[in-house]
């Protein structure tokens, strides 16, 4: 038995003043309060309460410990109100970090409506594309693009993305359309440098990842700068499908060896802990999930977020 137990009893007691009573309302044995009595008495090295065959009174320092003890246990049974309703009523801080891309898609949306069904959650948003340490961070979610590694994370693939290499038709025409994925090796390649390493693209031969080393123009943490340059002429670009989306529709950019475009990439949700999370945190995944499965554009790129070219 804890120590916060042992002073529940005693606060019991004192607001009883008997022992039995104090018993029938914690739901324990009478002999079992008097050892808690007796565990403190013991640690304080000093007697609380003044015992008779009739009855309970507090001593001197039994008076002291009742007033300190009154707004310690108030405290207490709050927070312990508070942290069973974390568990089960969304409600608090929720701390989600997501790549920068994210902002162009309708993410930012689904944010707004999940705080129109929870009011009682504050949500903190940290973009980076950095892969981050969740636990030193204290990041609640990490949303991520990829192939899922084996990270010491617990991960909840929410959509299989595909990636679009692709660059204008001026520069295809200028440095000719590849048909294998080794043609990148000549090109000018916008590198998208999140991971470190030299730059390179990611394919898929024959069912197998396959890498290839380029040489990268330029490098970007960013997909949005990397686009921006793309649009000026400056080279290809390898980005996920829903943000060269608008721009290929728009035939701006020119996809090439789609066949060869890996099939394991995922928008996956990273956390730290299975069991004892937050309802908040429960609450987002759901919404994240069902917003992935049931939309066939879940996360589509708006117009009105496209960087312009440069």
């Amino acid at each position: 038995m804890d120590g916060f137990e042992h002073l529940r009893t005693f606060a019991e007691v004192a607001f009883q003043g008997s022992f039995s009573r104090a018993a029938g309302r914690l739901g324990i044995s009478k002999a079992s309060v008097s050892k808690h009595i007796a565990t403190l008495e013991s640690r304080f090295n000093v007697r609380l309460l003044n015992r008779s065959t009739r009855s309970v009174s507090l001593t001197d320092a039994g008076r002291l410990l009742q007033a300190r003890c009154a707004s310690l246990m108030e405290m207490i049974e709050q927070t312990t109100s508070e942290l069973q309703a974390r568990g089960s009523h969304p409600s608090g801080r929720l701390l989600i970090t997501a790549p920068h891309g994210m902002v162009q898609t309708a993410f930012p949306r689904l944010l707004g409506d999940f705080l129109t069904c929870y009011p009682d959650v504050q949500l903190d948003l940290k973009l980076s594309n950095r892969m981050i340490d969740l636990v030193d961070e204290g990041v609640d979610i990490a949303l991520r693009f990829g192939r899922i590694g084996d990270e010491n994370l617990i991960v909840r693939r929410l959509r299989r993305m595909g990636l679009t290499l692709c660059a204008t038709p001026r520069y295809w025409a200028r440095r000719g359309i590849p048909s294998q994925p080794d043609d990148m090796r000549k090109h000018d390649v916008l590198a998208y440098s999140v991971m470190p390493g030299p730059p390179q693209i990611a394919f898929e031969v024959d069912g197998q990842p396959y890498n290839v080393s380029i040489h990268g123009r330029m490098d970007a943490n960013d997909a949005s700068a990397l686009i921006g340059a793309a649009l000026a002429d400056i080279g290809a670009v390898c980005v996920p499908d829903l943000l060269a989306q608008p721009y290929v529709e728009s035939a701006q950019l020119v996809p090439v060896l789609q066949n060869f475009m890996p099939s394991d990439i995922w928008l996956y949700a990273a956390y730290t802990q299975r069991r004892q999370n937050s309802a908040a945190l429960r609450a987002m995944l759901a919404m994240l999930e069902v917003r992935m499965r049931d939309s066939p554009t879940p996360l589509a790129v708006s117009r009105d977020a496209a960087p312009a070219p440069l």
